[in-house]
């Protein structure tokens, strides 16, 4: 067996591990990093980057149906969703070449396989043993199948990702970001969609407005949404599958049923225990605000720390570790406030800071809201009106806004520079004095009265 000594051993290539390892070759350090699967972990693979490939494709099926109101004369066949898979297929394997070229580039060493640690700081790896002072863990989550009779015949994201076809009859179960997303882009695509849901609302972790107006474009959209319901089962009944509800028998029968009820940590087999690394309740890896578990050297950043599982978020932590243990900045470490949030729904959300809940919690009676709800111009000339709305929320004497919140056309794309503002400290009356540009959506934030 042959041992490899390296300054950091990075396990995971996803957006993490990748920003981290080569962050600290950039800075010298010899880098290794681990991975069995493709380059680029869930992002690139499974979420972020081919579910916008379908966002688009939804958005512009959607697009297709509105130009006639704009004078286009158009007959449009049938999709070719085949088609789209195999583009968008080759576009993240093209991605995956990319990462592997970098990581050469940068002179990190790709080490292909599982690891397991022997000890804090002795990994194996097939036949070979690494060793070193430092160890990132970063492997990321993996979606969860709930405990249910028959559950494994339906899909998770992952298979979202493998369908070869667009089913006509779908049921998404859940209550999420994911459940959200999917759903619009079946929808809008032309499936007819049922979106299961164990509360009556979804969306738990973000405004009220948000999942309230989320929830009106959904049924305006055609989708069907079955509240407080409690799944018993999911059976195969000739070629359709069934979902029953414990208290009100068959929610329906449909072509396919997706899984969207969360995700976890992938740590139950890395011999953790044998690095003597905690686990929290949930069984994500504990680390402190510098990514630091409970065992000397060894680090953990993403989604296999259950913080804000963002790839910007798994990109900053991973860089500013390495910018901390290899660059020589002390106190570099990412703060996880004000973290900027894009739902890529239908229409999108934008988010950043406190729901207006957490702030009066915060801040108590000095919280000051102020909301507007619009028809975009884009909608003016249009049968049907969906409309966008925008909330800030505002703190202390200066009205200092700690949150801000939107859901309509160009929302994911506004959000950005806002964010920017919220994080600096910007006042109501900072965003009234600034000159509006018009005529647009992103106006209407900072001319609200």
């Amino acid at each position: 067996m042959g041992e490899k000594n390296f300054d950091l051993v990075v396990i995971g290539g996803g957006s993490g591990g990748l920003a981290a390892a080569q962050r600290a070759a950039e800075y010298g350090a010899r880098a290794a990093l681990v991975e069995s699967h493709r380059l680029g972990g869930t992002c690139v693979n499974v979420g972020c980057v081919p579910k916008k490939v379908m966002w688009h494709a939804a958005s512009l099926a959607n697009a297709l149906r509105e130009a006639p109101a704009y004078g286009f004369d158009l007959k449009v066949g049938k999709h070719d969703w085949a088609a789209l898979k195999r583009a968008r297929d080759a576009y993240v394997l093209r991605l995956n070449g990319i990462y592997e070229h970098n990581l050469l580039k940068r002179g990190v060493t790709l080490i292909r396989g599982r690891a397991r640690f022997l000890a804090p700081h002795r990994i194996a790896v097939g036949d070979a043993v690494l060793e070193a002072q430092n160890v990132v863990i970063a492997t990321g989550g993996r979606p969860i199948v709930p405990a249910l009779p028959g559950a494994e015949l339906g899909i998770t994201s992952d298979g979202f990702f493998e369908l070869a076809e667009r089913p006509e009859r779908i049921a998404v179960v859940g209550s999420g970001y994911i459940a959200a997303e999917l759903s619009g882009v079946f929808a809008a695509m032309g499936s007819r969609v049922t979106l299961v849901l164990r509360k009556g609302y979804m969306l738990r972790d973000f405004d009220p407005m948000l999942c309230e107006a989320l929830m009106g474009h959904m049924r305006e959209q055609g989708i069907d949404l079955r509240t407080h319901v409690t799944l018993s089962e999911l059976r195969r009944d000739g070629r359709d599958l069934e979902l029953l509800d414990a208290g009100r028998g068959s929610v329906g029968r449909f072509d396919a049923v997706l899984w969207a009820v969360g995700r976890e940590p992938v740590a139950t087999d890395l011999g953790l225990e044998n690095a003597g690394v905690a686990l929290d309740a949930a069984g994500f890896v504990a680390t402190d605000e510098y990514q630091a578990t409970n065992a000397p050297g060894l680090f953990a950043v993403g989604d296999v720390t259950g913080r804000e599982a963002l790839t910007p978020v798994a990109i900053a932590a991973g860089r500013r570790l390495s910018d901390r243990v290899f660059g020589g900045q002390r106190d570099r470490h990412l703060e996880y406030h004000t973290i900027p949030t894009v739902l890529f729904t239908h229409p999108p959300i934008g988010t950043v800071g406190c729901s207006e809940a957490e702030a009066r919690a915060l801040h108590g009676e000095s919280v000051k809201v102020y909301e507007t709800s619009f028809v975009p111009l884009y909608y003016g000339i249009q049968q049907h009106k969906p409309r966008s709305r925008m909330k800030l929320v505002t703190a202390g004497p200066e009205e200092r806004i700690v949150g801000l919140h939107v859901i309509g056309e160009g929302a994911d794309e506004m959000l950005q520079g806002f964010a920017v503002a919220v994080r600096m400290g910007a006042r109501k009356v900072d965003f009234d004095d600034t000159v509006a540009i018009h005529p647009t959506s992103a106006e209407e934030l900072v001319t609200m009265r």
